[in-house]
């Protein structure tokens, strides 16, 4: 029982490590239109915070070009201000109809400056990863200790949460050299 709980705790926690290091790239941009630059940002409608999302149609017409259109025309302004006080590194276009953000071409210099970040962003959930694996070998020390596991399940404990950890660091180097191709390809 105990066994399967600590291996358990410590698949799900790093799962958790790999999910947010993708949720955090996603709103890197890549110089290409993409709605993930929109997570994080609301607006007050009437009086509630909500996100852009929930109260306009978003779509890519052009793979530079992310188009807003609210339901409720008057939530242009608050929609327009919102994106502009999130330093998403855009100006929305406002027509009075739709909002327009066009994304622009990324220089060399900022692409590897997106690679950078992308790598720091990896390193960073790198070590959560290995935390999470240090927390799982103190547990299985701990239960060994008291009892609740043999020796022998230990060692078989360490062996699959090393590699549950190295299968886990693995899938974060593939995601983020995708994202540095992704920024670097033109």
């Amino acid at each position: 029982m105990i066994y399967e709980q600590i291996k358990k705790q410590a698949t799900d926690e790093m799962n958790k490590a790999v999910e947010s290091f993708e949720k955090r790239i996603s709103t890197i941009k890549a110089g290409r239109a993409t709605e993930a630059i929109l997570d994080g940002i609301t607006f007050s409608y009437y009086g509630t915070e909500t996100p852009i999302n929930q109260a306009a149609t978003v779509s890519i017409p052009e793979a530079r070009l992310l188009v807003i259109k609210p339901w409720d025309k008057s939530n242009i302004g608050p929609i327009e201000k919102a994106i502009l006080k999130s330093n998403v590194g855009i100006t929305p276009q406002n027509d009075g109809e739709i909002i327009r953000l066009p994304f622009p071409q990324l220089t060399e210099e900022r692409r590897k400056q997106y690679t950078k970040e992308v790598d720091t962003y990896a390193e960073d959930s790198k070590i959560i990863i290995r935390n999470k694996r240090r927390e799982a070998m103190e547990e299985v020390k701990k239960s060994e200790k008291s009892g609740d596991i043999t020796e022998d399940d230990r060692y078989t404990l360490e062996d699959e949460i090393q590699k549950i950890t190295d299968k886990r660091i693995e899938e974060l180097e593939k995601i983020a050299a995708k994202k540095n191709k992704e920024l670097m390809s033109v």
